[in-house]
């Protein structure tokens, strides 16, 4: 069965993307933690992130680091927040949150609330930044 991430992939399903190559694919939290909050998964779906083959594993940590740069680039934070929690769709997907205090990591604090021009302005921002 189909992931919501693989439909989104397959762009049956509407998203923010920041930017994509052969193997990866990131895009915008609908629900984020901060302005910014980015996932990033890979192509084939996979539940587990430990269940990824070592290459897959490491590419989408080199592809998550150039779309981190991106975002510190573009979203004022002191660092780029990474958490692998993988509880919530079952497609392997690291998020990539702009963070100023380790606090600003806790999948239980409040969601930020964006319309879609600025989730877009957002996106078209951080996008124009990634060097892939």
């Amino acid at each position: 069965m189909e992931t919501l991430f693989t439909k989104i992939i397959k762009g049956e399903i509407p998203c923010y993307k920041i930017a994509e190559n052969d193997r990866y694919f990131a895009f915008l939290d609908i629900s984020p933690l901060a302005k910014g909050h980015t996932l990033v998964i890979p192509k084939i779906q996979n539940d587990y992130i430990f269940n990824l083959d070592d290459d897959t594993v490491a590419g989408m940590m080199v592809f998550a680091k150039k779309v981190a740069l991106a975002i510190q680039e573009n979203i004022p934070c002191q660092r780029i927040g990474v958490a692998v929690i993988g509880l919530e769709v079952p497609h392997a997907h690291i998020h990539l949150v702009p963070i100023s205090k380790e606090g600003d990591l806790n999948f239980t604090n409040p969601r930020c609330k964006l319309s879609d021009e600025e989730f877009r302005q957002v996106a078209a921002k951080i996008s124009a930044s990634v060097k892939l």
